[in-house]
């Protein structure tokens, strides 16, 4: 058995500081950029984005031209700031209150979006729990793509990354499980951290094999055009050259 609500707890207490977060120039030059670039063409395509949080990428996804979006969060509050900025700007996105590594929808999806998702499972179980999920809810040929802490990003750089909004808190040599806690020092003055969970580069690939996706790969971030022009020269040096976090892509026979 697995058991995400300590997720669910966490979000529920952090929700306004963790979409205030989302104005951190990293997370739209560096993050969403990364993320975006390995999508693709999204003209009526299907989506379902994973640990959706308050929904930001999920309405990108449908002005980008998806077809049908789902978000899916285990937290009633994320969901809750998601289904307000959707009453907002309607833009057709549906959203469901949900623990990822049982959820179910209605229809075969084309696309896995999935943010900070697997960097909460605490145990290889856990992990493959949200793998054999997400395989569940992608069509033959479908695609993943998300973002997650990396997991050979030392310790000893933790610190570096304040200039971007954030440190990273954890042990200098970190094991299965052990907790890497996330301080994030927002626009508006706030600072709250939040929790991820440390598994091996190898526990990730071993486990989207065992699910059955044909290929899993860690894609190095990189800044686009637009952040290197709005920041000084060589303010990205620090996160790219010891990337605290990275993209992946996953597909299916």
């Amino acid at each position: 058995m697995t058991d995400f609500s300590h997720v669910a707890d966490e979000y529920d207490r952090i929700g306004q500081q963790y979409q205030e977060s989302k104005r951190l120039p990293f997370r739209h030059y560096v993050e969403e950029h990364s993320m975006f670039s390995l999508i693709g063409d999204l003209a009526g395509r299907s989506v379902v984005d994973l640990a959706c949080g308050e929904g930001t990428y999920s309405r990108k996804l449908m002005r980008a031209g998806a077809g049908r979006v789902v978000g899916v969060d285990i937290s009633p509050e994320m969901i809750a700031l998601a289904e307000q900025a959707e009453a907002a700007e309607p833009l057709g996105v549906r959203y469901l209150v949900a623990d990822v590594a049982k959820v179910e929808l209605e229809e075969r999806v084309d696309i896995a979006l999935c943010s900070y998702l697997f960097n909460y499972a605490r145990s290889r179980a856990e992990l493959r729990a949200l793998v054999e999920s997400m395989r569940r809810l992608l069509r033959p040929g479908g695609l993943v793509v998300g973002c997650n802490d990396y997991p050979d990003n030392p310790p000893a750089h933790f610190d570096r990354y304040r200039p971007y909004g954030f440190v990273k808190v954890g042990g200098p040599e970190l094991l299965e499980g052990d907790t890497i806690t996330y301080r994030f020092f927002n626009p508006d003055g706030t600072v709250f951290e939040l929790d991820n969970y440390f598994l091996p580069t190898d526990a990730y690939r071993q486990e989207f094999a065992r699910a059955g996706f044909a290929s899993f790969d860690w894609v190095m971030p990189k800044a686009s055009p637009e952040g290197i022009d709005a920041c000084p020269p060589g303010f990205w040096d620090a996160y790219l050259e010891s990337p605290p976090i990275v993209s992946f892509t996953a597909t299916v026979n």
